[in-house]
């Protein structure tokens, strides 16, 4: 269990203030960050009219978020959120994912990931709302539908990122306290890798895909 208590950190001393970096979670960000590059480039470098096969995942994935963007959205620049949508849940789902490998970990098990994401998705969400309505427009919706709500419509938003945030950490999370406690349990034989698979592989997907709908969907909310 002290695998959960352990964290590899490093103190940068700045003046008076102390910066503390998770090295584990930088590390495994920068894995992954890297990996989407590399795929990325290779697929751009290699695009054909008759696709390969890194082609054709690359195009079912851009496709598939390209119309769902399309479908909340429903505005006609609506494709340039499309690049930012689809790489937050490439990012989520390798990050969910990297944990099956053996000796690493998911950047979202450790709460500064999914709530940076969630800082993220809330800058850019209430950012179009008020290009998209106005400042004045944008500050009069906090006002319905009586001025004396504009507080608790204020609370409200801040708690989308918070909910979002502490699913994703919860279920990856507990996912991770599960699979150690039953490896200490039964000696890492046959139920393990069947928790890895399940958490790892369909829970991280499941929770991918539902923290990206849920900011488009807070984008969607905040344009119209």
């Amino acid at each position: 269990m002290d695998k959960l208590t352990q964290v590899w950190d490093y103190t940068l001393n700045v003046g008076e203030y102390a910066f503390v970096f998770n090295v584990e979670t930088l590390i495994m960000t920068w894995i992954i960050m890297a990996f989407l590059i590399m795929f990325s480039l290779i697929v751009s470098k290699r695009i054909a009219l008759v696709p390969g096969s890194l082609q054709s995942v690359a195009e079912l994935i851009v496709g598939t978020f390209d119309n769902l963007v399309k479908d909340a959205l429903e505005i006609k620049d609506y494709r340039k959120y499309s690049p930012l949508i689809c790489a937050l849940f490439m990012f989520l789902l390798l990050s969910n994912w990297i944990g099956i490998i053996p000796f690493l970990s998911e950047p979202t098990k450790d709460l500064n990931t999914p709530l940076g994401m969630g800082l993220m998705g809330f800058v850019i969400a209430h950012y179009s709302g008020i290009r998209a309505k106005g400042l004045k427009g944008y500050l009069s919706e906090y006002c319905q539908p009586m001025f004396f709500m504009a507080p608790l419509n204020v609370i409200g938003e801040i708690a989308k990122v918070v909910s979002i945030s502490f699913r994703l950490y919860g279920n990856i999370m507990g996912g991770s306290i599960i699979i150690l406690v039953v490896s200490h349990l039964v000696w890492n034989l046959v139920i393990p890798p069947v928790l890895y698979a399940f958490f790892g592989l369909f829970v991280g997907t499941i929770q991918a895909f539902v923290f990206t709908m849920l900011t488009l969907v807070y984008i969607s909310v905040q344009i119209k």
